[in-house]
């Protein structure tokens, strides 16, 4: 026998709202009114389970579900012959790989540390573990963090040259009208005057 907090009388009661049709939830408000008692919709459930009221179908039905139709071989065989001609294809097809760009240039193969302020800082390596990486270390480009090779490396080849910019020098003028200093560019200046 299995030892249980509830009352026999508990589990009578519980019996004979189950076979009335009752929800868990009512029943455990019923035994509770009746009784003076404090159990949940849950602890009812697991009563019920206890005693086998109304699962044993359910698991059986649980247990084995309906037999679903076979599914068409044919269908099957179609969707893997497209898969496999899908992947054909794609062979066939391949496209070349594109060639990698390289910089005609022999890195010195300095470590962060060893790199001083006007080196270049490409690096090599570090694509396998544990493998070192080291930087190009040649003398950088001015306005840039890379050697020319490597900055024209790290462009796009198909992108449009960039435009040099052009430091315009600036003068200070102190206009008649608002005794404040305004600052012209020299190409302002000269359209002014």
């Amino acid at each position: 026998m299995e030892s249980s907090n509830w009352a026999p009388a508990h589990s009578e009661a519980l019996r004979k709202y189950f076979a009335m049709g009752m929800s868990y939830a009512e029943i455990a408000r019923a035994i509770n009114k009746e009784f003076k008692t404090h159990y949940s919709r849950c602890a009812a459930i697991g009563r019920a389970r206890r005693l086998e009221l109304g699962f044993t179908g359910l698991l059986d039905q649980l247990a084995s579900p309906a037999p679903r139709a076979p599914s068409s071989k044919l269908h099957k065989m179609v969707k893997d012959q497209e898969a496999l001609a899908n992947w054909l294809a794609r062979l066939a097809h391949r496209k070349e790989m594109p060639k990698l760009r390289c910089a005609a240039v022999e890195p010195r193969g300095l470590a962060l540390i060893e790199l001083e302020a006007g080196d270049c800082r490409y690096a090599y390596g570090g694509d396998k573990e544990g493998e070192a990486i080291t930087f190009c270390g040649h003398p950088k480009r001015v306005g840039s963090s890379y050697c020319a090779a490597h900055f024209h490396l790290t462009r796009n080849p198909d992108a449009a040259p960039e435009r040099r910019v052009i430091a315009a020098a600036l003068r200070v003028v102190e206009t008649p009208s608002t005794s404040r200093f305004r600052r012209y560019s020299v190409s302002q200046f000269q359209g002014n005057h």
